[in-house]
C-alpha cells in the first residue's frame, strides 16, 4: 500500500439558528470561533469555523447554518456521530459540566476499550467525548470556558452508519489506507493516520434501515487532509482508478478541495493544509470579522445585509 490519507482535515455539518449553534460550540463545549465566512456556492448562508486555539487541521469542524433549516432524520448512507479526544483524566470534568449545565448526556459507557460520553447538539447532531490517552500529549488551550487541562484536543474520529459496507471498506482500506482494528457488536473500527493525526472510522452496518434525510443536525460532508496539491492531485488520480469520480480542484480559499460521493453514499472532500487559516486574519483576530473570497466581495453589502448578525465575544488569550 502507497503512503495513507493522513487524517481528517474537517467535517461540515448543517445547522439551524447560527447563533445557537455559534453559543453551543464556543460556551459549552469550549471550541475556538476561527473563521466567520459564507458558503462559497450560496453566499446568504454562513459558513461557521471552529477549531483548536490555531486552527489546526484535524480539528476543524464547520457548520452550514439554514435559519429555516428543517431538522434532518438519522439513517443509513450518512455519518451519524462525530467524536472528540479529551485527555483521560478529564471525563468527570465534563460530566460534572453538562450536569451543572442541565445538558441532557449519555454515559459514560465504553466502546473498544475507550471511556466516553455523548450528547446531541442544539440541532440533535451526535457528539461523543472520549477520554484518549493519545490527547494527554497534546496542549489544551487555556480560554475562559474550558480550563486547559480538559479542552477538546482534536477529533477521535466518526460514524458510518450503512446499508452495505463492503465497498466503502474496499475504498477505505485498498485505497485511503486505513487499518482494521477489530469489531465490537456490529461496529467495524478501522484507523486512520499515525501518532498525532490518528483517527477512528466506526462502520455499522444495518440493512433494513432506511438512508436519512438531509437537513439540520446532519452531516453535510467529511474532509480528508493532505499536505498541498500535488498531494492532492495524486490522491484524485487514485480515486479515479479506483472508479470513483472526483471533481476538479475547487479553491476555497483557506483550503483546495475535490469532492466525490463514496460508495455508500456519504460526501468525501480530500483537503489541502494549504493555505491555512491566518491567509486574511492574524492569530489574534481570527473570526472576529466576516470573511469574503474575492469573488463575493462586490456583494459584501448585499450579503451582510441578508445574513443574520451574529453576536460573537472577542478572543482572549490566557495566561
Amino acid at each position: 500500500m502507497e503512503k495513507a490519507i493522513s487524517g481528517i482535515h474537517h467535517i461540515t455539518v448543517l445547522a439551524s439558528d447560527p447563533q445557537a449553534n455559534y453559543d453551543f460550540y464556543t460556551q459549552i463545549i469550549g471550541m475556538r470561533f476561527i473563521k466567520k465566512t459564507v458558503n462559497f456556492d450560496s453566499p446568504d448562508v454562513y459558513h461557521l469555523y471552529y477549531g483548536d486555539e490555531k486552527g489546526t487541521p484535524g480539528t476543524i469542524l464547520t457548520f452550514f447554518p439554514f435559519p429555516d433549516a428543517r431538522r434532518g432524520k438519522r439513517g443509513t448512507g450518512e455519518i451519524t456521530t462525530i467524536s472528540f479526544s479529551i485527555p483521560t483524566n478529564s471525563l468527570n470534568f465534563w460530566i460534572e459540566r453538562f450536569a451543572e449545565l442541565a445538558i441532557d448526556f449519555d454515559g459514560p459507557s465504553k466502546k473498544f476499550g475507550y471511556d466516553y460520553i455523548s450528547l446531541l447538539d442544539p440541532d440533535g447532531m451526535k457528539i461523543e467525548i472520549i477520554a484518549d490517552p493519545a490527547a494527554d500529549k497534546f496542549i489544551g488551550w487555556n480560554n475562559e470556558v474550558i480550563p486547559a487541562a480538559h479542552a477538546i484536543r482534536k477529533f477521535f474520529g466518526i460514524t458510518f452508519y450503512l446499508n452495505n459496507s463492503l465497498q466503502t471498506e474496499e475504498l477505505i482500506t485498498g485505497v485511503m489506507g486505513t487499518q482494521f482494528i477489530g469489531s465490537e457488536g456490529k461496529t467495524k473500527r478501522y484507523s486512520l493516520g499515525a501518532q498525532a493525526e490518528e483517527v477512528f472510522i466506526d462502520i455499522v452496518e444495518d440493512r433494513n434501515v432506511q438512508r436519512g434525510i438531509s437537513g439540520a443536525g446532519t452531516v453535510h460532508h467529511i474532509a480528508w487532509r493532505t499536505s498541498d496539491d500535488a498531494e492532492q492531485n495524486n490522491w484524485r488520480n487514485k480515486i479515479i482508478e479506483s472508479g470513483l469520480y472526483p471533481t476538479e480542484m475547487v479553491d476555497r480559499n483557506y483550503f483546495h478541495s475535490i469532492y466525490f460521493r463514496e460508495p455508500g453514499g456519504i460526501l468525501f472532500e480530500i483537503a489541502t493544509d494549504e493555505p491555512g487559516f491566518m491567509i486574511d486574519e492574524s492569530f489574534e483576530s481570527l473570526g472576529t470579522e466576516l470573511k469574503l473570497p474575492s469573488w463575493h466581495e462586490p456583494k459584501r453589502k448585499l450579503i451582510e445585509q441578508i445574513l443574520i448578525p451574529l453576536k460573537t465575544k472577542p478572543f482572549i488569550k490566557q495566561n
